[in-house]
């Protein structure tokens, strides 16, 4: 009877230490979860802050380089003539008339639209481009490389026609390759807007 005794008490002891330890267990895997830092939020995708930087970094020179002065149409605001943001950078309207060009007296006269969006002078007439990225009237065909030899060479996607004044490409094109991609890289993230520049009229040649 005394062995039966000591066999049922060491059971029990046995039981008793089991869920001890299971207790000790759970409550140490409670407090690790407790106290366990909370969960990173989802990484980025390579380069992204990188390429917000190279846009950020197009908008600036896009804004000091004044391109919206020539390349934004102009609308009559309550201070006078400003930039009609809502059509930015989309060149000359091409629904615009406009009346004849001066007689230049002398080289290099040139006189602006009231929008400053087309120009004449010795070399004929000039309209400046629609910037955005409209894949029929602007750049969005285009590639970096192409603006880039655009600027670089003064002809269109490095190899077309001349540009033509005012257009300051002799100046622009001292910027770095990183900058000019830089430019390209904003303006593919401005609004598109359908608009189709005239193409220039050049005057004959002197006789």
């Amino acid at each position: 009877m005394i062995r039966r005794l000591r066999e049922m008490t060491a059971i029990a002891a046995v039981a008793l230490m089991t869920v001890g330890v299971g207790i000790g267990l759970s409550a140490a895997g409670a407090g690790q979860a407790a106290g366990a830092p909370a969960p990173k939020p989802p990484a980025k995708p390579a380069g992204a802050s990188s390429t917000a930087a190279t846009v950020a970094r197009g908008k600036y020179l896009v804004t000091i380089a004044v391109c919206n002065d020539c390349h934004t149409p102009f609308k009559m605001g309550d201070n006078g003539p400003e930039p009609d943001m809502s059509r930015m950078l989309s060149g000359h309207p091409a629904d615009m008339t406009l009346p004849p060009p001066p007689q230049a007296s002398g080289p290099w006269i040139v006189s602006g639209a009231a929008t400053f969006t087309a120009w004449s002078g010795p070399w004929g007439i000039s309209y400046t481009a629609n910037l955005t990225p409209d894949k029929e009237t602007g750049l969005g065909t285009w590639t970096a490389q192409q603006f880039i030899d655009t600027i670089r060479n003064g002809r269109v996607q490095g190899h077309g026609r001349q540009l033509l004044p005012p257009m300051p490409w002799a100046w622009y094109r001292n910027m770095t390759d990183s900058d000019l991609r830089a430019v390209f890289a904003y303006l593919q993230t401005i609004p598109a807007v359908k608009n189709k520049v005239p193409d220039p009229v050049l005057a004959p040649p002197a006789k």
